[in-house]
């Protein structure tokens, strides 16, 4: 059984505290500063269901490279209160090489916290913030975390003051408040030998220039993957953890002419992105698993009608109202299979935070393109992450609707059957464009029919232009050894464990084949054949307790091998050792 070594080129920092206390901001402004540093993060945020108040926290990770996902446990964890942390103490696991920094009003370390034999000390944040004018807790415990990672005294300054300036603190007062939390690191570790520990090394640079770095969320960086697209109009009603994404982009919508809409229901918001398409403007409109639930019907119409629209569904913990602070990825079966009839789509979903710049982008072009409903599936864990990243890839798909170039009064057939299924679509107002679109089915003038021939010949042809549309390489990112026997097929935020837990196997000379799909439907089967060459043993990892990915997988794939199945739900997040654990005993 091969042991497999983790990464010791990041270091991991959790920052928890009840509401108020002002975790989520700290863990922020360190990422924020890493990145100013020239380092690589990731920040996510576990929080409770209340609107205001309970329990929160930072989960940090910073390295020397771009990282995507948390590690298997947490090498600094920074309570600035207990209140409440064991409701998400399973979610921050600490080891024996682990600190956990207390402030000393804080109490008793919980019993769940100690049992992790992580090494407990107490530190004076509250004390000390008192006689610092501006200062509180949360950032002088940002002075500790740096001089015990190694971050940049300056860095963590300048980046502090640039927050707290709008509340009239001066640089002086923020450079005492992280210097006075920096000696209490420094004592930490001429006391316990922490330092050598958790020391990030100077990220290394052939040039002597820093590379562009982006501070983005999931939900931004699909937003700035909506408007790279070409969405100019959007609607949504508010629902956690989508609404944010549509909140980045409405400022941004002025200067390229979008306009953006909140309706009073989800129904309405949908309609009116299907309106707006059928009007010619590329749409968009967004929703967690309850509001899709509304929607589905009004999808299903623009399927029918063929008229172009990008659904982005931010996943969370179900069913019903569920978890809406927590990630899962059990949207999958709604997305693929809610539709009623037989009603052809495409679902795609993010990789990674970055990721979405280039798969929202593309949502785009395959609505446009293929006249159809595009479903794009991120979670809380990836939508809400704030991530450190190069600076994405400008990508140009040529995105254009196909239309009529001379449409005539009765003759303008707009769902004529083509050799590609794809049908010239006209712009309303276009003269001899005239048609009805609507959700009966109809000839390939648009007129309601309900003869067989016509129902049969439409269905044919909404599934053909989706079947046979050539997705190019963009359906999966496949990495690893060609002839390796081992292969992992998973989608969506669980591609970042999956990821690391290969290459530690790779470093300890275990050859893998990875498939993350990007392209979940229309199913490719050839294309996952051909990837999957060679391999005798097969996992598939997800997020969910039923296998929903698995169970997809097994009724539209030939699999070359039975999988073995790696899922949990959520809120727990699929650790890199836990595929190490499957690899170990394989090989």
């Amino acid at each position: 059984m091969t042991q497999f070594t983790s990464a010791t080129d990041s270091v991991s920092i959790a920052i928890t505290g009840s509401g108020g206390a002002g975790a989520i901001t700290a863990g922020t402004l360190l990422l924020e500063a890493a990145g100013k540093a020239g380092w690589y993060g990731l920040m996510t945020r576990t929080v409770g269901p209340q609107i205001r108040g309970g329990e929160a926290a930072a989960l940090v990770r910073l390295a020397r490279r771009p990282v995507s996902g948390h590690g298997d446990r947490f090498d600094i964890l920074v309570a600035l209160d207990w209140r409440n942390v064991e409701r998400f103490v399973a979610e921050i696991p600490l080891g024996p090489q682990s600190i956990a920094i207390a402030d000393d009003d804080a109490g008793d370390v919980p019993e769940k916290i100690a049992a992790y034999g992580a090494l407990n000390v107490t530190a004076p944040f509250a004390r000390l913030a008192e006689d610092i004018r501006g200062a509180r807790p949360n950032i002088i415990s940002l002075g500790t975390v740096a001089a015990l990672i190694g971050l940049p005294e300056e860095a963590m300054i300048e980046t502090v003051a640039a927050t707290l300036i709008e509340k009239k603190v001066s640089l002086e007062e923020c450079s005492q408040a992280i210097r006075a939390g920096y000696d209490i690191g420094v004592q930490l570790a001429a006391t316990y030998g922490a330092a050598g520990a958790l020391k990030l090394p100077e990220p290394k640079s052939t040039s002597g220039a820093k590379p562009e770095r982006w501070v983005i969320t999931g939900n931004q960086a699909a937003g700035y993957g909506a408007l790279k697209g070409g969405i100019r109009f959007a609607a949504l009603y508010p629902i956690t953890p989508a609404t944010d994404l549509l909140e980045w982009v409405a400022p941004r919508f002025a200067a390229v002419g979008g306009v953006l809409c909140q309706a009073e229901d989800e129904i309405a918001a949908v309609q009116m992105a299907v309106g707006a398409s059928y009007g010619g403007v590329p749409s968009l409109t967004t929703t967690s698993g309850p509001g899709l639930a509304l929607k589905l019907e009004t999808i299903g119409l623009a399927v029918c009608a063929e008229v172009p629209l990008v659904i982005f569904n931010v996943m969370r913990g179900g069913p019903s109202t569920g978890i809406p602070t927590k990630s899962e990825q059990t949207d999958l079966n709604i997305a693929l299979y809610g539709l009623h009839g037989d009603a052809p789509h495409v679902v795609l979903a993010p990789l990674s935070v970055e990721d979405n710049v280039l798969t929202t982008q593309w949502s785009v072009h395959l609505a446009e393109t293929l006249q159809t409903a595009v479903f794009v599936l991120s979670d809380q864990l990836m939508a809400q992450a704030k991530s450190v990243i190069p600076a994405p890839k400008e990508v140009d798909f040529g995105t254009r609707r196909l239309q009529p170039v001379e449409p005539k009064a009765g003759v303008y057939k707009r769902y004529a059957l083509t050799e590609s299924g794809i049908s010239p679509m006209a712009i309303p107002g276009t003269p001899g464009g005239q048609y009805t679109a609507d959700g009966l089915e109809h000839n390939e003038r648009g007129t309601p029919s309900s003869q067989a021939n016509d129902h049969h010949s439409q269905l044919d042809k909404r599934n053909k232009k989706l079947e046979a549309f050539d997705y190019g390489a963009l359906w999966a990112e496949i990495e690893g050894e060609a002839d390796a026997e081992i292969g992992i097929i998973t989608w969506g935020s669980t591609s970042a464990p999956v990821r690391e837990a290969l290459a530690r196997a790779r470093a300890s000379g275990i050859k893998t084949r990875l498939v993350a799909m990007r392209l979940l439907a229309p199913a490719r089967p050839v294309q996952l054949a051909e990837a999957l060459q060679g391999v005798k043993k097969l996992l598939v990892v997800e997020q969910s307790h039923s296998g929903q990915f698995l169970g997809y997988l097994k009724a539209h794939y030939d699999l070359p091998v039975a999988p073995e199945s790696l899922r949990h739900p959520g809120p727990l997040a699929i650790r890199p050792s836990e595929v190490c654990d499957i690899l170990s005993r394989w090989s």
